[in-house]
């Protein structure tokens, strides 16, 4: 068996774990993201398709999943610091030039790149991390997280249910929200810069 097989053989075994827990399963799945949030969502979707959950309940523990991930990451930055994502960080993607870029973001525009930062890839993940290791209030943390992944799980829970049978070409489907949504983000986190950048002009004028 080759390495692809292997590691399609893999996803389905997990997939159908997530099946087998139902609801618990997705919010799980989301919280370790062994596979991307994208299948799992997709695959919620496809389940509400069967018939096998509700879109409600798909998308209430696809949302607590994906905040749950994002508390793991903010409670390690928070108590462990950065020398634990330098030493593991390779395990999960986390390069040391992620965190630089995210630390940089956090400290220079504050608390609101929290829920921009979602929007981006690779970022929506690490922007958790400065969060935590500059103990930004939990409470706000959780807020902004929960508004960031209200769309994300919207949109990738509902593509599975209309994809059906053929939920597994979730990123076809995909592409002509991603690209919009990308420019969205991307107009969203240059006004909010612009915004801080003009503030802060202000107050040393």
């Amino acid at each position: 068996m080759d390495c692809l097989s292997l590691f399609h053989e893999i996803v389905d075994k997990l997939l159908h774990w997530i099946e087998g827990l139902g609801y618990f399963g997705i919010m799980i799945g989301l919280m370790v993201e062994v596979i991307p949030s994208e299948i799992v969502l997709g695959y919620a979707g496809y389940l509400v398709y069967e018939g096998k959950i509700t879109y409600l309940g798909a998308f209430l523990f696809g949302t607590i999943g994906a905040v749950a991930q994002q508390w793991i990451l903010y409670a390690i930055g928070r108590f462990a610091g950065r020398p634990f994502f330098e030493k593991y960080g390779k395990f999960i993607k986390i390069k040391p030039k992620h965190l630089d870029i995210a630390e940089q973001w956090f400290l220079r525009y504050g608390a609101g790149i929290v829920f921009t930062a979602r929007f981006v890839p690779v970022m929506r993940q690490v922007i958790s991390i400065p969060a935590g290791m500059a103990k930004m209030s939990f409470s706000l943390f959780t807020l902004l997280t929960t508004l960031a992944s209200i769309p994300w799980v919207l949109l990738f829970v509902y593509l599975g249910k209309t994809a059906g049978e053929n939920w597994e070409n979730i990123d076809e489907k995909a592409a002509p929200y991603i690209q919009p949504a990308i420019l969205i983000a991307i107009a969203l986190l240059i006004v909010y810069v612009l915004y801080k950048v003009i503030k802060r002009k202000g107050k040393t004028i």
